[in-house]
């Protein structure tokens, strides 16, 4: 799937030959999350190398399973991606022995538990399995005022909707920009979930329909 939004900019799937370039910009992305931060105790030695221990194990973990990713890319450099689990298989990667395990050896045994409690909080708050969902989503800090998030969810958004069994996208987040940033596209919040002083806050958009690609 390639879709051209105009001159410079396109959206592609994705596939493993991206995993570089996905993890550079998923770390960016998030280690300075909220909910990374408490998940991966920030306050302690060794934080950016679990975070990005974790980004690596999650986008090995997704390509090797074959799963949708999709890219924004402009003049062929990937500025925007969103991995995405598709209905009946979220629970695919952290179900995974192997991605447990490399988990443990990476981020350690106690950042890898404190992930699986905090995934399985926001999965409690999912209404039902037909649903996609987007566990992780980055856009490059340089590009996030020239409307380039709008297409990718929006790409997000078309993608999923050609699933007739889909009843919709369901996302998370602890940053109250991103939280705003949702609720203007459509997203209702469904479920909060406590992570000692952060707030993860779980969203649901109804099965989207297919638009018209957005140009920047």
């Amino acid at each position: 799937m390639t879709q051209t939004l105009n001159a410079t900019c396109q959206i592609q799937m994705l596939d493993r030959g991206y995993s570089k370039e996905t993890r550079a910009l998923l770390y960016e992305a998030y280690l300075h999350d909220p909910t990374f931060r408490y998940v991966f105790e920030a306050h302690r030695k060794g934080y950016a190398q679990r975070v990005r221990a974790t980004v690596r194990a999650l986008v090995k973990q997704h390509f090797f399973q074959q799963l949708p990713a999709l890219g924004l890319l402009v003049d062929d450099r990937l500025i925007g991606v969103a991995l995405i689990a598709p209905p009946q298989r979220r629970l695919g990667i952290t179900e995974s022995w192997a991605w447990q395990l490399r988990m443990i050896i990476t981020a350690g045994l106690r950042g890898t538990q404190r992930y699986l409690q905090y995934h399985q909080a926001v999965l409690a708050c999912v209404p039902g399995d037909a649903v996609h969902m987007l566990p992780l989503l980055a856009v490059d800090p340089k590009f996030q005022d020239a409307g380039y998030p709008e297409q990718l969810l929006e790409a997000v958004h078309n993608w999923c909707a050609v699933d007739e069994h889909s009843e919709g996208v369901v996302l998370d987040s602890s940053n109250p920009r991103y939280q705003a940033f949702y609720k203007r596209h459509g997203y209702v919040e469904i479920g909060e979930v406590a992570l000692g002083s952060v707030v993860e806050h779980v969203f649901f958009h109804a099965k989207p329909q297919v638009l018209h690609a957005a140009t920047a």
